[in-house]
């Protein structure tokens, strides 16, 4: 069932997404984006930069966020637009639990050309790791 704007209204709560990002997810990250920084990866070098821990990589985070949206959805391709502002870092410890993050989404606007803006949050423990995150999908009509 493909989701429809007369099913969408102004303050509506997206279900809550809530995954896991592990050490393995960052090295597999690594590896498909090319993105070797040693942040990612290295404890000893992520702390003598001043982070607590190995961190994820932002755009793992973004790439992540957006699945509360495509979910509701339920079509990838009406995400028309999407941005975020990383606003803190999503550590993640070495231990098979890792971290989890709590993704959610509200509907903060439709519009008369039948897309309809949705706000993203993300919050890693009691931290908020993206400000300013929106998405732009199309719904059928």
């Amino acid at each position: 069932m493909t989701l429809k704007i007369s099913d969408v209204f102004i303050g509506q709560e997206l279900p809550t997404l809530d995954l896991t990002f592990t050490r393995a997810d960052l090295v597999a990250y690594a590896n498909a984006s090319g993105d070797q920084n040693p942040i990612h990866q290295d404890e000893a070098f992520a702390k003598s930069v001043g982070l607590p821990d190995v961190i994820a990589h932002g755009m793992l985070t973004m790439g992540r966020a957006i699945r509360v949206v495509t979910d509701w959805v339920g079509d990838p391709t009406a995400v028309i637009s999407y941005s975020v502002r990383m606003t803190r870092p999503v550590v993640v410890p070495n231990t098979a639990k890792g971290s989890i993050v709590s993704f959610t989404g509200k509907v903060a606007q439709i519009n008369d050309d039948g897309t309809v803006q949705v706000d993203l949050g993300a919050v890693f423990g009691d931290t908020k790791v993206l400000g300013l995150a929106r998405a732009t999908v199309r719904l059928a009509q």
